[in-house]
């Protein structure tokens, strides 16, 4: 049974990767990089845009800073929606569906002041292999936060609105706390 489920996940895998490479005009290109780096850069705006958000108000949305808690506080206030993680950054980016630069702009002005930014064609994304899904230390590379749950499945762009609210506020509750954010 085990070996079924193994069998299962590395197929699911692959058509999440397959669906991903998509987006790049030269597909094997970009699995090539996979190979070899463990990262690819894919353009925005195709099939799918991004959300940047810093790590310090990830962190003070989800009140934490342990990388796995904070992927677990993700994963639940995204409902599964998928996140990379840049632990070099820090920041996180949520995928979205390629219009949401367009639809939410005026938004997205509105968070620019607190390091958020809705990526969108014009711009590539460092985009970590599928399986890819824990910080790994020594390397410190790009890692899926909150994995693809299935191919072309993104985060919905009002519970991204709802986390970048809840981290202002909570931004604001440090502040008056007297709290240094991380």
């Amino acid at each position: 049974m085990q070996m079924n489920t193994r069998l299962a996940d590395a197929a699911a895998g692959e058509v999440i990767a397959h669906w991903l490479l998509l987006a790049h005009p030269m597909p094997a290109q970009a699995r090539q990089e996979w190979t070899e780096s463990r990262v690819a850069l894919l353009p925005l705006g195709v099939l799918y845009s991004a959300v940047r958000l810093p790590a310090h108000l990830v962190h003070a949305a989800a009140r934490c800073r342990e990388l796995a808690d904070v992927d677990a506080f993700l994963d639940e206030a995204l409902d599964g929606g998928p996140v990379i993680c840049d632990p070099r950054g820090p920041r996180y980016y949520a995928l979205v569906p390629k219009s949401m630069p367009l639809t939410w702009r005026d938004a997205a002005e509105e968070w620019r002041p607190l390091g958020v930014d809705c990526l969108g064609r014009g711009t590539y994304l460092g985009v970590p292999r599928v399986d890819i899904v824990e910080f790994d230390p020594q390397t410190h590379v790009s890692y899926w936060a909150v994995p693809m749950p299935s191919d072309a499945e993104l985060c919905v762009p009002l519970s991204i609105a709802r986390l970048i609210a809840a981290g202002k506020r909570a931004l604001g509750e440090e502040a008056v706390a007297g709290i240094e954010p991380a």
